[in-house]
């Protein structure tokens, strides 16, 4: 791709999508550590995807990007293109019990509208940092639910194809953490069928779920969960019970207020972070032969340097 394809794609999408040059992706995050991305693409239409997916050159890798929170970049950035949504893809719109949202809408606002609303079921959301999108990539979740919960469909396109099909919750694979969406599979809208709920008692549990997440979980410059839970015993417990609560490796550090949750400080770096993932994921491994796979996901050039332990955003 040249500088000149670049200036073909920014006049193809108009006013329906913004093209950026070499952006710094690591604070588009909330590690906030981490290099620059080639090409950042922000789409604010539904016809701007299409003409994305249409343009798209072969074999040029593609990341989509939300709020970044459960994202690390690496240090030597990304060389393809980083798809965020924004624009028409921030919507939520509610029809009696069903809550249709675009790609992009921030989950913790999809909480509250949909409690404002007098609907229950997706108060969990309020306190995860992501998208719906994101959500749905990861099955995210917290306080006993998740996304598969609720999800009845999306609508996803294919980057690779410029395919749209409407895809049904149980066609997602959800796991723990996990569902068969690919990277290049951007997730335009989706459609939660929620409950009746009671408007008062929906707002009580929105503002007892973010007042335990203060005071059980850190601020800063981290992911949120670094492991997954294994089916025996929460990651944070693990980890903590082989004496690694502060340990430190450079720039990274482990929470001291929640073990599970690795800092970086401000002028920190990936490397750093990765390294210190590796060291926890190791010590656990050999003090309770407990072996721990990430939630986090790297987004970078050179995959093959990263820890087999570490997913990748593309692959």
């Amino acid at each position: 791709m040249t500088s000149l394809r670049f200036d073909e794609l920014a006049e193809l999408l108009g006013d329906g999508g913004i093209v950026e040059h070499d952006v710094d992706l690591g604070r588009r995050t909330t590690y906030r550590v981490g290099g620059a991305g080639a090409l950042f693409v922000t789409l604010l239409t539904a016809e701007a995807a299409n003409a994305l997916a249409a343009w798209l050159p072969s074999g040029v890798r593609v990341a989509v990007l939300g709020n970044g929170s459960n994202v690390l970049v690496a240090d030597e950035g990304f060389s393809g293109i980083t798809v965020h949504l924004a624009g028409e893809f921030d919507e939520i719109l509610v029809e009696g019990e069903l809550v249709t949202c675009g790609g992009g809408a921030d989950l913790p606002r999809v909480a509250r509208r949909s409690v404002e609303a007098g609907l229950s079921g997706f108060e969990w959301a309020v306190g995860v940092p992501g998208t719906v999108g994101g959500a749905i990539a990861m099955n995210a979740g917290g306080h006993g639910s998740s996304t598969a919960e609720s999800l009845l469909v999306a609508s996803v396109l294919d980057l690779s194809t410029g395919a749209t099909c409407l895809r049904y919750c149980e066609e997602f694979s959800f796991g723990y953490r996990h569902s068969n969406l690919k990277s290049h599979e951007l997730v335009l809208s989706a459609t939660f069928a929620l409950r009746e709920g009671n408007r008062e008692d929906g707002l009580a549990q929105l503002r007892d779920i973010v007042a335990w997440r203060r005071a059980h979980q850190p601020g800063g410059q981290n992911c949120g969960s670094v492991f997954i839970n294994p089916s025996t015993v929460a990651a944070g417990a693990a980890i903590d019970a082989c004496g690694l609560r502060g340990r430190r490796s450079g720039t990274a550090s482990v929470s001291e207020k929640h073990a599970n949750f690795i800092q970086a400080d401000p002028d920190g770096t990936a490397r750093d972070v990765i390294s210190l993932i590796s060291e926890v994921a190791a010590e656990v491994k050999s003090q309770s032969n407990l072996v721990l796979t990430t939630e986090l996901k790297v987004l970078g050039d050179h995959a093959e340097r990263f820890p087999l332990l570490l997913r990748l955003v593309t692959p």
